[in-house]
């Protein structure tokens, strides 16, 4: 649907220096800076942890502001 390659998940969640919690969701989201449709963004992926199993639950690019609101509001906290 928004044209992202199948491995960028993968690739993103290992590179992703920022990790949070999402209170909301229950989810947890990496959140790394990639080139994607020629610009250079954010993009956060959402995942579940059970044991050593990482389970990626969805990716996409980040709005400016969406980052800084999550974690203003407390919805995002890092770990």
């Amino acid at each position: 649907m928004r044209g992202i390659p199948s491995q960028l998940p993968k690739k993103i969640f290992k590179e992703a220096k920022e990790h949070y919690y999402d209170n909301l969701t229950r989810h947890y989201v990496a959140v790394h800076k990639h080139r994607f449709n020629r610009k250079s963004r954010e993009i956060a992926v959402a995942y579940d942890k059970k044991g050593k199993i990482i389970e990626i639950i969805t990716i996409h690019p980040l709005k400016i502001y969406q980052k800084t609101a999550r974690i203003s509001s407390g919805r995002w906290r890092r770990i």
